[in-house]
């Protein structure tokens, strides 16, 4: 089962994408509804397709020196890394179903 994990800082997200087979990043913040709804839908597709990956939430407005230094400017932005290196970036209108279409094969390139 994939990881949920909070991040605090940039360092340790680039860690963790080092070190990882995979790392879903979820930015969002408080006074997002979009992403409230969006978040129990990703956490769940990527539980079900993505076992492997590891699922990070990072708060873009307590935060934001981390979307800044990834240039992300609205939420909810998604970005999805592969053997270290960022394989999808979704933001504001994103289709689960199109994401987990994007990531199914080179996931299962990597991971069998």
């Amino acid at each position: 089962m994939s990881m949920r994990k909070d991040i605090a800082d940039k360092a340790a997200l680039d860690q963790l994408i080092a070190e990882a087979t995979g790392v879903l990043v979820y930015f969002s913040t408080p006074t997002c509804n979009v992403c409230h709804a969006l978040r129990p839908k990703i956490e769940t597709a990527f539980e079900e397709h993505f076992p492997k990956i590891e699922q990070v939430f990072i708060d873009a407005a307590q935060t934001p020196e981390i979307p800044a230094s990834l240039q992300i400017f609205s939420v909810p932005t998604i970005l999805v890394y592969l053997d270290g290196r960022e394989f999808a970036r979704e933001s504001r209108n994103v289709s689960v179903p199109m994401l987990i279409e994007k990531i199914r094969r080179p996931y299962e390139i990597l991971t069998s």
